[in-house]
């Protein structure tokens, strides 16, 4: 039985050219490449998965001319070492790191040193490590990661030229995922990518270990948008574009029988709330083709919110937003937290009544004056 590789180590980018949604940080290594002015410490910084220590191994091949055949080589090359902060955090730690220091390298032009999760240094540890960060010898580069650059402190952060990370954008994650299911042979829905993308939150490693997932559920290798807000457990789009038309329907049972339909399921009744929100932010965005691009999700559900937009008014949505903000402030010191959101709800689909109920100023003022 040959044995599995998760996508997120098989499809690791081997060189610069195949790093996603990073362009700001490619072009400036390679800058500094080319023009020989790469600093002696970096900092990569930004949220998990985005590929901070796949650049940090990129870069250490490059400026030794070495040549990667998949994505875990040369990992190992005797002038490339790895540390894992989070597990080899002490002072004694870092001496032995220094203690390497001294010596050049055996082969190539420079060693590289990748700290990663390097804010879990101890404050002694960081101490310890001052002198060589400011002035290493000649051969030695430090290229320190973190998620958490805050908590690096000052001294070390003025030693390194630093790299913000960004998170990825939904399209380049889709983009991505796309690639990675044509060359497996996979057959998927757009739709489904888009939920994949949006729930990775920016990161394209969550994004490919949830397409593993999907793929892995289906004995067919087809990634379909219900076998994926069946695994992610995602609510379905569907539920939020019924409450709406309930909503302007003004009908009240109804939108209390889905609620409870939704509960049943075993969805979070606050994570719920915060997609209402979000529904009604999106059919605000729709309303207006400059804000249209503001819409991150797929062609098809895009067109429903079109749709929906279109049947429903700007004071409404935004009287429903403020009110929906309202409730979600209220709702972990409720004590009934499902009568809560039916109150919510309930309010809700009696929102568009007032607007019907209550005369234009203008014809106040008509009134006023005869």
């Amino acid at each position: 039985m040959e044995s599995f590789i998760v996508s997120a180590r098989k499809y690791r980018p081997l060189g610069f050219s195949e790093v996603v949604g990073q362009g700001h940080i490619i072009t400036t290594l390679k800058n500094a490449i080319e023009q020989n002015q790469l600093a002696q410490a970096l900092l990569f910084c930004g949220p998990r998965g985005v590929g901070k220590t796949t650049c940090a191994r990129i870069l250490s091949r490059m400026i030794n001319g070495f040549k990667a055949q998949n994505g875990d080589v040369n990992t190992a090359n005797l002038n490339i070492y790895e540390l894992d902060a989070a597990s080899n955090n002490s002072v004694e730690d870092i001496r032995n790191l220094i203690d390497q220091v001294r010596y050049p390298p055996q082969e190539g032009k420079y060693k590289v040193y990748i700290i990663d999760e390097v804010h879990m240094l101890s404050n002694q540890a960081f101490n310890a490590f001052l002198k060589t960060l400011e002035e290493p010898p000649s051969y030695a580069i430090f290229i320190l990661a973190t998620t958490e650059k805050y908590k690096v402190i000052p001294t070390i952060l003025s030693r390194c030229q630093i790299y913000d990370f960004n998170r990825i954008e939904i399209e380049d994650i889709v983009g991505q995922l796309r690639k990675i299911a044509k060359e497996e042979e996979i057959s998927f829905e757009d739709d489904a990518l888009h939920l994949i993308a949006q729930k990775s939150d920016g990161a394209l490693r969550d994004a490919l270990s949830m397409f593993d997932l999907i793929v892995t559920f289906s004995s067919t290798k087809r990634i379909t948008y219900q076998n994926t807000i069946t695994n992610l457990h995602i609510l379905d789009h569907d539920y939020y574009f019924k409450l709406l038309d309930l909503f302007l329907e003004q009908n009240i049972s109804p939108t209390l029988m889905l609620f409870d339909e939704i509960l049943k399921k075993g969805f979070d009744p606050h994570n719920f709330l915060i997609g209402l929100a979000q529904h009604f932010r999106n059919l605000l965005v729709c309303q207006n083709p400059v804000t249209l691009v503001l819409l991150e999700v797929s062609e098809n559900v895009k067109n429903k919110f079109k749709d929906q937009a279109k049947r429903s008014s700007a004071s409404f949505l935004l009287s429903g937003l403020s009110m929906i903000n309202q409730f979600d402030q209220g709702y972990k010191q409720s004590k009934n937290q499902r009568l809560h959101i039916e109150l919510c709800l309930m309010k809700l689909s009696q929102l568009d009544r007032v607007f019907i109920l209550s005369p234009p100023k203008e014809d106040v003022k008509k009134k006023v004056l005869t």
